[in-house]
């Protein structure tokens, strides 16, 4: 079953209503430069807090240091830690030797196909990729919840070409879910701006969202 991670959640509430439409996974946004969903520490720590056991909740970071992705995630003691930059300074290495059991997530957004190449590089030292449609390159970095759809050819080739799972992120909604997944076939798929509503989540495109992925696996 493809895994189903609801992102940009702003509320217990919000969580709640992901969590009985059917996600598995619940990105929670620190401080960004930019993008939706942006909420304090306190409040992602608050919101993990509240998480049934089952669910798992990743810390969406823009740190690029290693020590500071550490005290961002002691801070707010998420399960997992997406990072949605590069990183820069120190390890994937140190990071999980500070933080035994927290699983890593590098985003890669992907731009051309030398993504390909990068995301070969990095497989073997984190759990999962995510694979976006922003651009870390601009004078202001865009590094999630575009809504745009990226280059499904080169995330195809990423699945093949990677031993870890992959996540497939970028634009996606209840129109072009199924045809996603036929195309690049993701472990599982992130969205945000897919399923609501003047920021906000709308239970009836999550409801949709939900009801088309499963129809792929008829």
């Amino acid at each position: 079953m493809t895994q189903v991670k609801i992102c940009c959640i702003a509320s217990i509430q919000e969580a709640k209503m992901a969590i009985n439409a059917g996600a598995d996974i619940l990105g929670l946004v620190g401080p960004m430069p930019s993008g939706p969903g942006i909420i304090t520490n306190e409040q992602i720590a608050t919101i993990a807090k509240s998480v049934p056991s089952h669910i798992d909740t990743w810390l969406l970071t823009s740190e690029t240091s290693a020590s500071k992705i550490i005290s961002h995630q002691r801070l707010v003691k998420t399960k997992s830690i997406q990072m949605v930059d590069k990183l820069k300074d120190g390890s994937y290495k140190k990071i999980k030797e500070a933080l035994p059991g927290i699983k890593l997530i590098q985003v890669l957004h992907v731009l051309d196909e030398t993504t390909i190449e990068e995301a070969i590089n990095i497989a073997e030292q984190v759990d999962y990729l995510l694979l976006d449609s922003g651009n870390p390159n601009a004078e202001v970095k865009t590094l999630g919840g575009t809504g745009k759809v990226h280059n499904w050819d080169i995330s195809r080739q990423i699945v093949t070409s990677v031993k870890i799972p992959v996540f497939l992120a970028g634009g996606l909604n209840s129109g072009n879910i199924y045809a996603a997944i036929q195309k690049v076939k993701p472990y599982g798929v992130d969205l945000c701006s897919g399923v609501r509503t003047d920021k906000k989540i709308d239970s009836v495109k999550l409801k949709l969202f939900i009801q088309n992925m499963l129809s792929t696996k008829r």
